[in-house]
């Protein structure tokens, strides 16, 4: 009998201490330097976005997971959509460079949506998140 595979990719645990560290270190300017009303619009702003954005990789770290059925995809802020296999359109990698910038995003499509993932969100290469899923999708049988 052959065990499920399963695999998952995630936030890197450093990059979510780094969102952590930073939205804790301008939430405590802002309370340091609260008498100045510019610096404190700033910070504010600034504090609220790092600490969405922290909690969001700690409330939902793994953004993708694959197994014989299909795919989980975190959609939205944290919210989970469950994929078959047979409702993914393709799963393709694309790539920009504009000027110095050269991006790649994992895309997977379906019938009615579009899910991207970036190697941040992966913590892994795209390439090697596609490769991957080509793999996982060949074991699946009728």
């Amino acid at each position: 009998m052959e065990a499920a595979q399963e695999r998952r990719w995630r936030v890197p645990p450093g990059h979510v201490v780094v969102k952590c560290a930073a939205a804790a270190a301008v939430t405590a300017l802002l309370v340091l330097y609260s008498h100045d009303p510019q610096f404190r619009f700033l910070a504010g702003a600034a504090a609220i976005g790092l600490n969405v954005l922290a909690l969001r990789d700690l409330i939902a770290p793994v953004r993708l997971a694959a197994d014989r059925d299909g795919l989980t995809v975190v959609t939205g802020y944290a919210r989970r959509h469950r994929l078959r296999w047979d409702e993914v359109v393709s799963i393709r990698v694309d790539e920009r460079r504009r000027l110095l910038l050269h991006t790649r995003i994992l895309e997977i499509e379906t019938a009615g949506d579009l899910y991207l993932l970036s190697a941040f969100d992966l913590g892994s290469d795209v390439h090697d998140a596609a490769d991957e899923l080509y793999r996982l999708r060949a074991r699946t049988g009728p």
